[in-house]
């Protein structure tokens, strides 16, 4: 889908609008740029009192200038400091006596002009600390705003954050993903190591889902059951494949939520932990002979291979091939399906972007303040993340074939 391009504004100028100019640099004595910014500031200033005294005449039903015999009548001014794109500035806000006048240009408790909720919002999703905002925001906008009052703009998204964890979700997903990135996280003065665990659900169209996101600490079977009946407590009744990473407990966890999802092993994630234990001399070789296993054509072939491999190398690394062995039953449900349709689930690849925008907050930040910080950015930048998903999961109308096929019970045609 091409991107929209942004429409640019054209400037076209008129007779009155030289004429509001020049009369700009005489009262202003504009020289540099930063004087415009102080002009139109003071301007702006000046249109929101005019504009309020407007709405007070409607308020009393009479201007200023007019007797009236009402009961309520203008009480003086009272200084109001606001925040806008071309900094701070102060206006004085018209009273009444009855105290029942309700601006509406800028509202009661309204400070801010500039739409700054959504920049700072913006700038937290590129993983930027509350520290480099508030710094960011008065270079800028020639405002200040605290550390705190970051924190409590971003604090705003955590009831939608709230309403987003307890959605409904489809009652069938044909591939689940689950996989974990690690951060720093500080409590009581003790940085320690969280993980943040996405689960990402490809529904039956296709696309791609986030359907939870969980942040843990001790991975076990009871830990797990948790996540996976959150998701049947959401409306999931089933679940055909769920691909992972080595994480511990969650295969127990699944045979007693989802006792009929087979558990996929990420293939990609073996082979890596099968190349920590050989020299580097070795690896592209071993690579090698490690591919002709996970793209043999049937599970017979494949465990002959395996044996193959296992013969050629055990000699020289005894440790490396003991994971296979291990974990055989989670490697072998990609032998029921063509090696173009593997592809869709042996790996967590359709993950890999999304990790991507978890990294990218590692990067950014070497320590979260808290858990409910890393809870924020990570939502903030799954949000974003999703507004790319357009499109359903390559060559989904064969492996939606294949898997109505393998599941006919389970998934209609």
């Amino acid at each position: 889908m091409a991107k929209q391009r942004k429409e640019i504004h054209k400037v076209e100028m008129t007779d009155g609008k030289r004429a509001i100019i020049q009369q700009l640099f005489q009262e202003y004595n504009i020289e540099k740029p930063n004087d415009i910014q102080d002009a139109l500031k003071d301007l702006l200033g000046g249109t929101i009192k005019e504009m309020m005294e407007s709405e007070m005449d409607e308020h009393l039903g009479y201007s200023k200038s007019e007797r009236s015999d009402s009961e309520n009548a203008r009480n003086g001014y009272k200084p109001k400091q606001m925040n806008s794109s071309y900094g701070s500035f102060q206006i004085d806000v018209p009273q009444d006596r009855q105290s029942s006048f309700k601006p509406q240009v800028v509202k009661k408790r309204q400070k801010d002009i500039s739409a700054i909720d959504q920049k700072i919002i913006s700038m937290y999703v590129k993983g930027m600390t509350t520290k480099q905002i508030s710094e960011t925001i008065e270079d800028i906008y020639g405002f200040e705003a605290s550390e705190g009052f970051i924190s409590d703009v971003t604090d705003k998204i955590l009831p939608r954050i709230e309403e987003w964890q307890c959605r409904p979700l489809a009652s069938v997903y044909p591939i689940i993903f689950i996989d974990a990135i690690h951060f720093s996280v500080r409590h009581d003065s003790i940085v320690r190591k969280l993980a943040a665990y996405v689960v990402l659900g490809i529904n039956e169209d296709g696309y791609k889902e986030v359907l939870a996101l969980e942040v843990g600490e001790n991975e076990n079977s009871k830990y797990w059951l948790g996540v996976l009946n959150g998701l049947k407590n959401r409306g999931v009744q089933d679940i055909l494949i769920l691909c992972s990473d080595g994480l511990t407990g969650l295969k127990e966890a699944i045979a007693a939520a989802f006792p009929k999802t087979e558990h996929q092993r990420c293939i990609v994630h073996m082979v890596r932990n099968t190349l920590k234990y050989v020299a580097n001399k070795d690896m592209k070789n071993f690579a090698r002979d490690l591919r002709t296993i996970y793209t043999a054509p049937d599970e017979k072939t494949a465990v002959r291979r395996l044996e193959e491999v296992d013969k050629k190398w055990t000699s020289q690394y005894p440790a490396a091939m003991k994971r296979w062995h291990d974990h055989w039953d989670v490697i072998t449900p990609i032998f029921k399906f063509s090696i173009d349709v593997r592809t869709a689930f042996y790996t967590t690849n359709t993950i890999e972007s999304l990790n991507s925008s978890y990294r990218r907050l590692n990067r950014q930040r070497s320590v979260f303040p808290s858990s409910q910080a890393l809870l924020k950015a990570l939502y903030l930048s799954t949000f974003e993340a999703a507004k790319k998903w357009t499109m359903p999961l390559r060559n989904w109308g064969k492996v939606r074939g294949e898997l109505v096929i393998m599941y006919p019970d389970r998934l209609l045609a």
